[in-house]
């Protein structure tokens, strides 16, 4: 393979208000090969997407190139006029940026935007972009091809929009992609889907890629060659064999260790202390409806939620499960007040709570706080951290002056930080930094209850790991109790007491953690664990080349108003029941329910089986190619 990028001595600085120079890339080398995939992997503040964004001849405000070269087909682009940088960009380099819902302009159709650069680049007509799209849709699985580009972003679900960018870079023939986290915030079903997609597009297209990413269990499905970086300099690199099979460096192996490991009996937390039970679960939900639009006759226009029954216990996680679209974050906003239900009651320590949080008294919005995903748009950037941890004080205690000083720097030590942060802008902080703060301004009120909607998902596995270890200190002495919402299953397995396991706005399966990740699985539940990705080459193949995962990944999630919402998806459905009839709940041991109508004994045997297909895709052979259409396909030698 020739060498297309070639990065010899790359060094990036940033100046002080002195002008004194700091470093912030040390001298990087390493070279892209046609065809080869990249991964630049490290923790948060290892440099990796400053290093990555350079294959653009880019650097973010603040930062600038000071020594090195980054040649694309022998050529520097560091050293090219302006102009011709700007014919690089999204012509010869594309870029994939981590979050697709900020990359596209809701107020434009999709195929407009996918087709944009290639036409301003005047690589393609607009009729010739329209038919290259239109290739590229099916090529990347995304359903509907002919008539997906008439739709907005909105009208589409995370994973597909996560490829629809993929299209919009590929659209033009780019010789090198440069993907930054681009499945980092995907649930785990969605990510297999994405990187299948990529995967194929990548080899098909015959570019090359630098894949940005902390997650070395996807790394190793998708690499050819890795570089490890720590604080802008290379630690480490080589074959994704090599790397993943026997490291050599120190700090790659703490990134190794640090790798979640595949959700099982083994990761459920300890007993929980008593010291904190109570006569009353801290909230209970029962028999709850809920959604958007108006209500008419007790029913929302959009129903999300249907028939939920769970509860918090004082001092104790539940952590909620499920797959985008499933009503995790809704529920969470039902709780707090931020939707009513339209059916249905939430009960805080035995007291039934209004449902719209204006109709709560001050008490009860201060028992219950909402710990959000993005500290990023949940901290106010023109507050210091003292003003935005101090508001919460005075509001819901009335604390003022020098004492409401003093609490604030006790909240920053609680979540283990620096009083002096309290000087600080959020702008100022890493990724890790601010979700701590997030956690502290919620703390300030002196809550009962946590609701925290995925506050790990877009950090990496060392920080994260800091995150749990920090929230599990802060039950064991406050007895605040938890609903960890994440898509992260080895996290929520780790750190939770009980799970709730949602799909399609239904719970169908709950209990202690130790029930829910042993067998009898939910269908449901098992395609979640069977769809963690393993730090192990070929993982990725190996998975979608079982019939009853390739199935049950193609199908996305759908709302239904009658039957068992997983029946386009189940390798066990029953027709003429399953799709007609509310599923019954066994349970097969004391405070675990499942919701199916399979029998307990025909779920426990289903594990001991080889794995089945969806009624309807039945296929001659081993292997099953589920292509737009939902059709099955057999697959022949051809294909591989």
């Amino acid at each position: 393979m020739s060498e297309l990028l070639e990065v010899r001595g790359l060094k990036i600085e940033a100046k002080k208000e002195d002008g004194t120079p700091i470093p912030i890339v040390k001298g990087v080398d390493f070279v892209v090969k046609a065809g080869q995939v990249v991964a630049l992997i490290g923790e948060s503040g290892s440099g990796k997407t400053t290093i990555s964004l350079a294959a653009l001849a880019y650097t973010r405000p603040g930062l600038e190139f000071c020594g090195g070269e980054v040649c694309l087909h022998g050529e520097d682009i560091l050293t090219m006029p302006p102009l011709g940088q700007r014919n690089l960009r999204g012509n010869r380099v594309a870029y994939l940026a981590q979050s697709a819902a900020a990359t596209f302009n809701p107020a434009i159709t999709i195929g407009e935007q996918v087709t944009e650069s290639a036409v301003l680049h005047g690589v393609l007509t607009q009729e010739e972009a329209n038919i290259r799209a239109i290739e590229l849709y099916g090529a990347l699985e995304l359903p509907d091809p002919e008539l997906l580009g008439r739709r907005y972003p909105h009208q589409v679900s995370g994973g597909q929009l996560q490829r629809l960018m993929a299209a919009m870079a590929l659209i033009g023939k780019p010789d090198l992609l440069v993907l930054d986290e681009p499945t980092t915030a995907l649930d785990v079903t969605t990510q297999i889907e994405v990187l299948k997609a990529f995967k194929k597009v990548i080899n098909e297209e015959g570019s090359a890629a630098i894949y940005v990413t902390h997650d070395l269990a996807v790394v190793a499905q998708v690499a050819d060659h890795i570089v490890v970086l720590y604080s802008g300099e290379v630690q480490e690199q080589g074959s994704v064999e090599q790397i993943i099979n026997n490291p050599q460096h120190p700090y790659t192996k703490r990134l190794m260790a640090a790798v979640k490991p595949k959700p099982t009996v083994d990761l459920a937390s300890d007993a929980v202390d008593a010291r904190h039970d109570r006569e009353h679960d801290n909230v209970r939900v029962e028999n709850m409806t809920a959604g958007y639009g108006g209500i008419i006759d007790g029913k929302p226009a959009i129903t999300v939620l249907r028939d939920i029954d769970m509860s918090v216990e004082n001092g104790h996680v539940v952590g909620v499960i499920g797959e985008s679209g499933c009503g995790k974050s809704t529920l969470a906003r039902v709780i707090a007040g931020l939707l009513a239900p339209a059916q249905g009651s939430i009960s805080l320590d035995g007291k039934i709570l209004p449902g719209n949080m204006l109709s709560r008294s001050r008490s009860e919005l201060q028992k219950l706080q909402f710990v959000y995903q993005m500290a990023d748009t949940a901290l106010n950037p023109r507050q210091l951290i003292g003003d935005i941890l101090g508001r919460p004080l005075q509001f819901y205690h009335g604390i003022t002056g020098k004492e409401n000083r003093r609490r604030v720097n006790e909240l920053l030590e609680l979540v283990e930080l620096p009083i002096d942060f309290a000087e600080r802008y959020q702008t100022e902080l890493s990724g890790g930094q601010k979700q701590r703060v997030n956690l502290a301004r919620a703390l300030a009120a002196e809550p009962e209850v946590l609701l925290c909607d995925e506050v790990t998902s877009a950090l990496d596995s060392i920080v994260s790991s800091n995150v749990i270890k920090l929230l599990s200190k802060l039950r064991d002495k406050t007895g605040v109790s938890f609903m960890f919402i994440s898509h992260d299953l080895s996290t929520v397995a780790s750190f939770a007491d009980e799970i709730v396991v949602l799909y399609a706005g239904r719970v169908v399966e709950q209990g202690p953690v130790a029930k829910i990740l042993a067998p009898p699985f939910h269908p449901y539940t098992r395609l979640l664990i069977s769809s963690v990705p393993e730090l192990r080459i070929g993982w990725l193949e190996e998975t979608m080349g079982k019939r009853e995962m390739a199935v049950g990944i193609a199908r996305g999630v759908e709302i239904t108003e009658v039957g068992c919402p997983f029946y386009n998806r189940c390798p066990m459905a029953i027709e003429g029941t399953c799709n007609l009839d509310t599923a019954p709940v066994h349970e097969p041991s004391s405070g675990h329910l499942i919701a199916c109508h399979c029998s307990l004994e025909d779920i426990i045997a289903v594990e001991h089986e080889t794995q089945q297909i969806l009624k309807g895709f039945e296929g001659i052979g081993d292997k099953v190619d589920i292509n737009p259409t939902g059709k099955a396909a057999v697959l022949t030698q051809e294909h591989f």
